[in-house]
C-alpha cells in the first residue's frame, strides 16, 4: 500500500490501494485526457456561408459584351464580402470513452503520482478558518511541484478559500476532476473525504 505525507504534518497517511494501485496504461490515458479536453471545448465557432451573406443574389453583370470575365453571386468565397468557404459552424467535440475504461484511466493517473510520492492528503479540518498564508506555507514545506492540484469535497469551504488564490495551483471539486486535470498537475493534493468520492468514481 502506498503512502502519502499528510500535508502541514509530519506524518505518513496509507493510499487506497484501489485508487493508487493501477497499472499505468498510456494508450488508455491519452484516451480519456483527450475525451475530457474535447468535452470542454465550447463550440460555438460560426461562419457565414455564400447563402447566409447579406450580398445581392443578381448576376455581377451580364454573361458577355462587357470585356471582362464572367462573373456570378458576389457572395462567392473568392470575393471580398463573400461566404465562407468550408468555415467552422457550431457543433460538440465529445468523443465517447467506456465507463470501465475512463476509470480504469482515472485510477492509472493517480496511480502514477503516487509512484512518483507527489501526492500529499490534507486534513480540512485544519483550514475551518481560511488561511492562503498558512495554505503557502504548508505547500512550501512539503516541497510541491507546480502546477499543483488541490481536490476537494464540495463543503469544504474552508480549505478552498485557503488555496485558490495561490498562484500556478488550482482547485478542483473531486466529482469534477478529470484524467486530464491530474496528468497535467506535478503534484496533487487531495483531502480525506475527497478520497473517499474519488474511490466511489473509480469502482
Amino acid at each position: 500500500m502506498s503512502k502519502a505525507t499528510v500535508l502541514g504534518k509530519t506524518t505518513k497517511a496509507d493510499l487506497p490501494a484501489e485508487l493508487f494501485g493501477e497499472e499505468f496504461h498510456q494508450s488508455l490515458v491519452h484516451e480519456a485526457a483527450r475525451a475530457d479536453l474535447a468535452a470542454r471545448r465550447r463550440g460555438t465557432a460560426s461562419t457565414l456561408r455564400r447563402g447566409e451573406v447579406s450580398m445581392t443574389t443578381a448576376k455581377a453583370w451580364r454573361q458577355k459584351g462587357t470585356g471582362r470575365a464572367r462573373a456570378g453571386a458576389l457572395s462567392v468565397p473568392h470575393r471580398t464580402g463573400g461566404g465562407v468557404a468550408f468555415g467552422p459552424k457550431p457543433r460538440h467535440y465529445t468523443v465517447k470513452v467506456n465507463r470501465k475504461a475512463r476509470r480504469r484511466a482515472l485510477r492509472a493517473a493517480l496511480s502514477v503520482h503516487a509512484d512518483r510520492d507527489s501526492v500529499a492528503v490534507l486534513d480540512a479540518a485544519t483550514f475551518e478558518d481560511p488561511s492562503t498564508k498558512k495554505a503557502a506555507q504548508a505547500l512550501e514545506k512539503w516541497g510541491a511541484a507546480q502546477p499543483t492540484l488541490v481536490i476537494l469535497e464540495v463543503e469544504e469551504t474552508g480549505a478552498l478559500r485557503s488555496f485558490r488564490n495561490i498562484e500556478r495551483v488550482s482547485v478542483l471539486d473531486a466529482t469534477a476532476v478529470g484524467v486530464a486535470d491530474v496528468i497535467g498537475a506535478a503534484s496533487i493534493v487531495v483531502s480525506e473525504k475527497a478520497l473517499e468520492v474519488l474511490e466511489g468514481r473509480a469502482k
